[in-house]
C-alpha cells in the first residue's frame, strides 16, 4: 500500500480520535447522550420521535437493538481503506432511506441478520482488528448511530485502536453527527442527488440534498480534508463518494461544483461506475411500463467521462475512480 504523498496529506503521530475522548472521561457522556437520542427518536432527519428504548419502530424498522447483517474484512473499499488485509466491515440492516436502486436492498430494506447489544457489536470490532483490518468501518449507520457510540464505548477501554470509518448514505442528523465527534476518524459520505424531485422519486426523501449538504459540511468541520498515514492508509478525514447515475449529469456537476467550492477543492473523491438496474428499477408498474425507466441501464461510458471532467472543472484532483 506504500504510495508517494504529499507531506500536506500524511498524518504525523497519529491516534484514533476516540482515545482523547476516553482519555477525557467523555464516553460514557456520550452514551448517556445517545440514549437520550433512542428515548424520543430523533436519531436521523426522519424524527420519528418514538420510544425505541421501549423497542418500537418506525421508518427503520429497528428498535433497541441495531440489526447486523454481517461483519468481515472488505477487500472491495477504496485503496486507501482495504489495504493488505481488509478493512473491517460491519454492515447494518435495515435503512432510513427506501432507495428504488437499491444493490444492498435484500439487506436495507428487508430484516437480514440479528439484532446484537452494543458488547456484540465492540466484540465484532475487536475481532475485525485481531484479523488485521485496518479500520472499522460501520456501514449504513445513519439510523442506529446511538448503538454505534454504545459499542466504541465498550470497545475502546478492551483495546480498540484502529480507526474509525463511518460509512453513510448522507442522511444524518447534525444531532448524530455531532454525537460521533471525537469517536469517528473517517466519514465517509455517499452524496447521491442534488435536485429534491430527483431525491423524492428515487429514495423517498425530498430534504436528502439539503440534509447532505448540512450533514457533508458538518462532517469536513469534524475531520477535515483526507489526510493518510505513511503507508498510503487512510487515517482521518472526509472521503466523498458519488454514484453515477444515468441521465444525471447535471446533478453530478452540481455536486461537484459545491463540494469545492463549500467544503475543500481538496475534498477527496470517488465517482463510483458500478451502477446497475436493481432491486424496483425495471419492474412494470400497473399501466403496463417499466417502473423508473429513466435509470434502467448501466451509465455509459461518455457518462463516466463526464462525471470525472466536472469534478476535475470544478477544482477537484483529488479524485478516486477505481472502486
Amino acid at each position: 500500500m506504500e504510495q508517494a504523498l504529499s507531506p500536506h496529506f500524511v498524518v504525523e503521530d497519529y491516534e484514533p480520535a476516540y482515545l482523547e475522548t476516553w482519555r477525557r472521561g467523555l464516553l460514557s457522556q456520550k452514551v448517556q447522550v445517545a440514549l437520550e437520542e433512542l428515548e424520543e427518536c430523533r436519531v436521523c432527519p426522519r424524527n420519528c420521535r418514538i420510544n425505541r428504548l421501549r423497542d418500537e419502530q418506525r421508518v427503520c424498522h429497528t428498535g433497541r437493538h441495531a440489526v447486523v447483517s454481517s461483519a468481515f474484512p472488505h477487500f472491495g473499499e477504496e485503496d486507501c481503506l482495504r489495504g493488505y488485509n481488509g478493512s473491517g466491515t460491519i454492515f447494518f440492516g435495515l435503512c432510513n432511506l427506501r432507495c428504488v436502486f437499491c444493490q444492498n436492498w435484500d439487506i436495507s430494506q428487508r430484516q437480514t441478520g440479528r439484532e446484537m447489544k452494543a458488547e456484540e457489536i465492540a466484540d465484532l470490532a475487536l475481532e475485525l482488528q485481531a484479523c488485521g483490518c485496518h479500520n472499522i468501518n460501520f456501514v449504513t449507520p445513519e439510523h442506529v448511530a446511538p448503538q454505534v457510540a454504545e459499542a466504541i464505548a465498550i470497545a475502546v477501554p478492551r483495546g480498540l485502536r484502529v480507526p474509525i470509518v463511518y460509512n453513510t448514505s448522507a442522511y444524518d442528523s447534525l444531532a448524530s453527527l455531532k454525537l460521533m465527534e471525537g469517536l469517528v476518524d473517517i466519514y465517509m459520505p455517499d452524496f447521491k442527488f442534488w435536485h429534491r424531485e430527483s431525491a423524492r422519486v428515487l429514495c423517498k426523501a425530498k430534504d436528502y440534498p439539503e440534509v447532505a449538504r448540512a450533514a457533508i459540511r458538518e462532517m469536513h468541520r469534524q475531520v477535515g480534508d483526507l489526510r493518510f498515514g505513511a503507508d498510503g492508509l487512510a487515517r482521518r478525514g472526509l472521503l466523498v463518494r458519488h454514484l453515477v447515475m444515468p441521465g444525471q449529469a447535471d446533478e453530478t456537476e452540481a455536486i461537484m461544483r459545491w463540494l469545492a467550492e463549500e467544503i475543500s477543492p481538496e475534498t477527496y473523491v470517488n465517482i463510483m461506475s458500478q451502477y446497475q438496474p436493481q432491486y424496483q428499477v425495471g419492474e412494470i408498474a400497473r399501466d403496463g411500463k417499466p417502473r423508473y425507466q429513466a435509470i434502467d441501464r448501466r451509465p455509459t461510458d461518455p457518462e463516466m467521462t463526464a462525471a470525472y471532467r466536472a469534478a476535475q472543472r470544478a477544482g477537484l484532483s483529488r479524485l478516486d475512480t477505481r472502486v
